[in-house]
């Protein structure tokens, strides 16, 4: 039987594409991840050591003798379980409102669920890409107590060279955050970013343009990506793709549940969850905010 405009599977598939919609703009963190699927609700991962192999004397891998036996090395890996998540919303609109309300109540709810639920996902990634704001795996700088982004000695405040220390710690685990770098800020301090005396002279040097737009995307060779997810006092730089990965079990999916006379359930959904498989990828910067 062909449907008509107002049959509920119709409108249950446009309300689906446009929170898959909301949820494209909305995401951030898990831009940063290798994104593919899993059919299972727990994962079993290996985490590589990320030290360079090396031979211990006697062996040396250079200036092996003529006829010597090879050294041994062995690469090594640390063994991980990890479980979905179910990350969900939903509201209610009554009938009288899907038909006579001022405001759009079907979009601006639909817009708030998903947010709520994308919002959640994405602090998720976040706490584990960061570990949590505590750098055991990953690489971390922490700036000197007094030399934050908004220190009130403003000679003190040198946001570049916390930069260039976070990607000097990258490049010393034989990583290139030239390729792929992001450089993760919540507003606040993108806000002492942009407004630094440093930044805003660097020119050419460490931007990618200047900052009288008030829009700078560059720096130090790495991309801006601000959120208001990221934890007040801290600061990341990600290598994108490289990091981590989330393992995708449902996609953000919604539903209409119709009440007749009464009015329409509607729930949004999403099940997976963030891998931290490659840690050195990633430095925490600490104490950037006074």
């Amino acid at each position: 039987m062909a449907d008509s405009v107002e049959m509920q599977d119709i409108r249950g598939l446009d309300i689906d594409k446009m929170v898959k919609g909301f949820a494209l703009t909305e995401y951030k963190f898990k831009s940063l991840c290798t994104v593919s699927k899993t059919s299972g609700d727990h994962i079993r991962w290996y985490q590589e050591t990320a030290a360079d192999l090396t031979a211990t004397a006697p062996s040396y891998v250079a200036n092996i003798s003529p006829l010597s036996s090879f050294p041994t090395l062995e690469v090594t890996w640390t063994r991980n379980t990890s479980y979905v998540k179910k990350y969900a919303a939903e509201g209610f609109i009554s009938m009288e409102d899907i038909k006579s309300a001022d405001v759009d109540v079907l979009a601006r709810t639909l817009l708030r669920l998903t947010r709520a639920v994308v919002k959640q996902v994405d602090t998720d990634i976040w706490n584990v890409l960061t570990e949590n704001q505590v750098a055991t795996n990953i690489n971390g700088v922490t700036i000197t107590a007094g030399d934050e982004w908004d220190s009130a000695t403003i000679a003190n405040r040198d946001p570049i060279q916390d930069i260039l220390n976070a990607k000097k710690a990258i490049a010393e685990q034989n990583y290139d955050s030239d390729k792929g770098g992001v450089l993760c800020l919540n507003p606040k301090d993108y806000a002492n970013l942009l407004g630094n005396a440093n930044v805003r002279n660097a020119g050419q040097f460490y931007t990618s343009s200047p900052t009288s737009d008030g829009n700078l995307q560059r720096i130090c060779g790495l991309d801006i990506m601000v959120s208001p997810n990221v934890t007040p006092d801290y600061a990341a730089v990600i290598i994108r793709g490289a990091a981590g990965t989330w393992k995708s079990f449902t996609d953000t999916t919604s539903r209409v549940i119709e009440e007749p006379g009464i009015g329409n359930k509607i729930r949004v959904w999403e099940l997976g969850i963030t891998l931290l498989t490659d840690p050195k990828a990633v430095c925490l910067i600490s104490n950037t905010a006074a």
